[in-house]
């Protein structure tokens, strides 16, 4: 099966970068990057130590709703180009662990889908999981449960 792996749109990252408020209301916040782990949620690239980050909260989901998690992400500051490829990117592999789960056609989480798998597990899990026809998409999150993407069928 196909995958379709896609960073957050380019339109709310543009409105976030423009001073537009995030989920919680607030403008996002500019840091220095620091350490290897900080993930740009559009480009689904590595922002290098020292680069300015944007900090902010975010919800994945088009509407409100009692399953709709709001985390914290990061952004470049700077622009960059919306990840959309059939695979994950590289350092996904290094996420240890991940969580996975499908979400269905409702936008509710479909609870028998949640797993802890080992980042290089990642792509075989969602596929796996993309073969119920109840499952409409699937999130990948970090073990601290923020939020790094959205897979769908491709």
């Amino acid at each position: 099966m196909k995958m379709l792996i896609k960073g957050i749109p380019s339109g709310y990252v543009d409105a976030i970068r423009s001073g537009d408020p995030d989920a919680n209301g607030q403008a996002a916040v500019v840091r220095a990057a620091e350490g290897a782990a900080n993930p740009c949620r559009h480009c689904l690239g590595l922002i290098a130590p020292g680069e300015e980050k944007l900090v902010l909260a975010y919800r994945p989901f088009d509407d409100p709703q009692p399953y709709a998690e709001v985390g914290p992400i990061f952004l470049h500051k700077r622009a960059c180009k919306r990840y959309v490829a059939d695979a994950l990117p590289t350092w996904f592999n290094h996420l240890q662990p991940a969580i996975v789960r499908g979400y269905g056609h409702d936008n509710w989480i479909r609870y028998e889908t949640g797993q802890v798998v080992k980042g290089e597990e990642l792509t075989s899990k969602c596929r796996e999981i993309l073969t119920d026809p109840e499952v409409a998409y699937v999130h990948i999150r970090s073990k601290f449960n923020c939020f790094q993407c959205r897979v769908d069928r491709g």
